[in-house]
């Protein structure tokens, strides 16, 4: 069954991820960010949308910490956090071991405030994202920014690390490994902490953010459904997946336009499998459910959507 959508449109192209806010003035607020560096809030009704702050930069996840502050993974300055009343940028981080990030990208915040946050490639900036993909680099991160500020590089060499997540009772963190088609659970207590395994494998497309909604679930954007032609540029050398990359970009392989979103319990189970109208707005890469309600964005479109399930 595919579901209706209900899009609403930002002033800035690319609004790549949304948060919800739960507190105070900013409860059952969607925040969003775009490629011109804007930060927006959208009201609980979509009725108004004030721009709220500008990082300078290429907002790509958002989260809201213990304090209310948003948490952004700017795509070139690294994690920053934006208070939401006054717009004030506080720059976190933007290295890791005195080296800096090329595409820091999402992140989820545990209840110590822990920010676990992911850095998909060393070699692609986000304008490249194409590129990256089809070459496969293998060069993803996990990482992990600590109250102290130290941070910690805790998966490495993931095929595009992309959308991170943490359950309720936070014993495991999940990232999301695009090229991959799987997500990937890292063990943070218990028996078999500090060890990885798969947490849901052979996705139906490619992973984009994901994020524990207000069910409990972690939700997970498919941006574009599995590209038989770019699987099997994988199995070839690189040279020949870096020549296609040259090619002017109408003639590269190109996403299929579509929307699509799951949710998995704590077991790696699918629970929703949720196919929505894409002739008015495609491409999910950032999900949030609350209340009921799944707001989706899209590195594609001006706008954001809800749908229900």
């Amino acid at each position: 069954m595919t579901r209706p959508l209900t899009v609403v449109p930002v002033p800035g192209e690319g609004a790549e991820d949304v948060v919800i806010g739960t507190t105070g003035r900013d409860e059952g607020a969607v925040f969003t960010g775009t490629a011109d560096g804007s930060i927006f809030r959208i009201s609980h009704d979509a009725r108004r949308i004030d721009r709220i702050a500008r990082t300078g930069g290429r907002p790509l996840g958002l989260e809201l910490d213990p304090d209310g502050r948003l948490v952004v993974c700017d795509a070139h300055l690294g994690v920053l956090r934006v208070d939401t009343a006054s717009g004030a940028v506080e720059p976190v981080t933007d290295s890791v071991d005195g080296t800096r990030m090329v595409f820091c990208n999402n992140a989820a915040i545990a209840s110590d405030g822990t920010v676990w946050f992911s850095d998909s490639t060393r070699v692609h900036p986000v304008e490249h994202w194409r590129a990256d993909f089809v070459e496969n680099t293998t060069t993803g991160r996990l990482l992990r920014l600590a109250t102290d500020g130290t941070v910690e590089t805790v998966l490495d060499d993931l095929r595009f690390a992309n959308g991170v997540a943490l359950p309720v009772d936070e014993t495991f963190v999940v990232v999301a490994e695009t090229a991959g088609r799987r997500l990937l659970r890292h063990w943070l207590a218990g028996p078999r902490r500090g060890t990885t395994e798969t947490f849901a494998d052979d996705l139906p497309g490619y992973p984009d953010n994901i994020a524990r909604g207000s069910d409990g679930l972690i939700w997970v954007t498919i941006a574009s459904p599995r590209n038989a032609l770019v699987e099997r540029l994988w199995l070839g050398p690189l040279w020949v997946r870096k020549s296609v990359t040259r090619i002017p970009e109408r003639l590269q392989p190109q996403p299929a336009r579509t929307v699509r979103v799951q949710a998995y319990d704590d077991t790696g189970a699918l629970v929703h499998d949720l196919d929505a109208d894409a002739s008015g707005f495609h491409m999910a890469t950032g999900v949030r459910e609350h209340d009921g309600r799944v707001w989706v964005g899209s590195i594609e479109e001006p706008a954001v959507a809800v749908l229900t399930p």
